[in-house]
């Protein structure tokens, strides 16, 4: 028999101290890029971020002084329903016919803690072990860590700039399976601002229907959308699907409102109740005074969110221009969102200050160390060759970084 040393050590062998599924996760890469830009600035260095999709405008003022009320009240001291207070299920729904035109009741309305809170619950909710999700790449790095966790497969289907990053209907067609349960559609996308037309979002949206699949529909840039795009919501395209539908959205980008943490999903109410179970063991309600700061943002004008588009919109327009400017860079137009997606591929393989640029994760780095820009490598949205660029900055330090970025890559060889 061994010593309790002995025994206290081969138990450690046999059981890791992590689990395999959270070992497996890797971090944001989106945030983790934009951590590292933020710790270069706190150390002293003029870096310029263009790595994570926050909005650099304040939140509003009414929606802060909502806030500020909140805070004051003892019924926000308290727990609520942990599926989100009731007037603001009411609002999200109202909105949602508002905006989209989507006709829903308040039980079908879940308030998570933020955006992604929403996805991994959505996928949590009606996945079981194995089966198989259709992913469009370039994805946003967090739906296949929230399909994995959830038991689910993702299934990479790849759309280039050739096609405007949007993948169609046969591309989908050729990787469904037996074991395909839900498509996973971001319209306008992060990371790449492409929007689908009304026309593809119906075909899609047809066929998942034909093929009794499940669509996760994310809609969190719907009010970004320019050159005369539309954000179409799928349920709405084809109302047939609704039952079939999960929407996916919140305040964070509309508000200017990332850190306040208020997302929802919208679904068929049995969905929304087993959901809002899951969540009632795993974080109980979203912070009270989020919530009425996100019952103001709802219920408000749009007006704040238009002034903001049209910032983003000459933003958009000034970065395009810039990025199409340097040799070996091919940055189509973004028609929603604040992303632009370039296509680097003609630089991988070429030197840079002596170094091979072997991909994008490389070439990432070496713009943060020579240039001081911060950007985030196609590797991390599942489509190497490409940056993302988050336009989502003030006007002279998006002129400044990329003009940076385009006198670095001049030397490239």
């Amino acid at each position: 028999m061994g010593t309790p040393e002995t025994t206290t050590e081969n138990h450690s062998a046999e059981h890791p101290r992590v689990s395999q599924r959270v070992g497996g996760i890797a971090e944001s890469a989106t945030l983790a890029v934009d951590a590292k830009a933020k710790a270069l600035k706190a150390a002293g260095r003029p870096v310029i971020g263009f790595g994570a999709g926050e909005p650099d405008f304040p939140t509003p003022d009414a929606i802060v002084a909502a806030a500020q009320a909140a805070c004051a009240d003892p019924r926000n001291h308290r727990y609520t329903p942990a599926a989100g207070l009731p007037e603001l299920r009411e609002a999200v729904a109202a909105k949602t016919k508002r905006d989209s035109g989507y006709e829903v009741a308040a039980s079908q309305v879940l308030i998570t803690n933020g955006g992604k809170q929403a996805v991994y619950q959505a996928f949590a909710t009606i996945l079981d072990p194995g089966d198989e999700v259709l992913l469009p790449a370039p994805y946003w790095t967090t739906y296949p860590e929230a399909i994995t966790l959830a038991g689910g497969v993702p299934v990479q289907v790849t759309a280039d700039e050739s096609t405007d990053y949007l993948v169609t209907v046969e591309q989908l067609e050729a990787a469904r399976t037996p074991r395909t349960k839900v498509l996973l559609l971001c319209s306008p996308s992060n990371p790449t601002g492409s929007v689908y037309s009304r026309e593809q979002i119906t075909a899609i949206g047809e066929w998942a229907l034909e093929h009794g699949l499940w669509v996760i529909t994310d809609e969190i840039y719907e009010h970004l959308v320019y050159d005369g795009a539309e954000s179409v919501s799928l349920p709405v395209a084809v109302p047939a699907m609704a039952d079939r539908t999960i929407v996916l959205n919140g305040v964070a980008k509309t508000y200017a409102m990332t850190g306040w943490r208020v997302g929802w999903l919208i679904g068929p109410q049995d969905v929304v109740k087993a959901a809002a179970n899951l969540q009632s063991h795993l974080s109980s309600n979203v912070a009270n005074v989020s919530q009425r700061a996100a019952l103001e943002a709802v219920s408000g004008s749009l007006d704040a969110a238009h002034e903001m588009r049209t910032a983003f919109d000459r933003r958009r327009r000034a970065i395009v221009d810039l990025l199409s400017a340097i040799p070996g860079v091919e940055c189509p137009t973004p028609r929603g969102a604040f992303y632009v997606y370039p296509s680097v591929k003609a630089l991988i393989g070429k030197r840079l200050r002596g170094v091979e640029i072997t991909d994008t994760v490389q070439l990432a780095a070496l713009v943060l160390e020579h240039a001081e820009v911060a950007v985030v490598p196609g590797e991390a949205f599942g489509t190497p060759g490409y940056l993302r660029l988050s336009y989502a900055l003030g006007d002279d330090d998006l002129k400044t970084g990329v003009t940076r970025m385009a006198e670095l890559l001049a030397e490239v060889q």
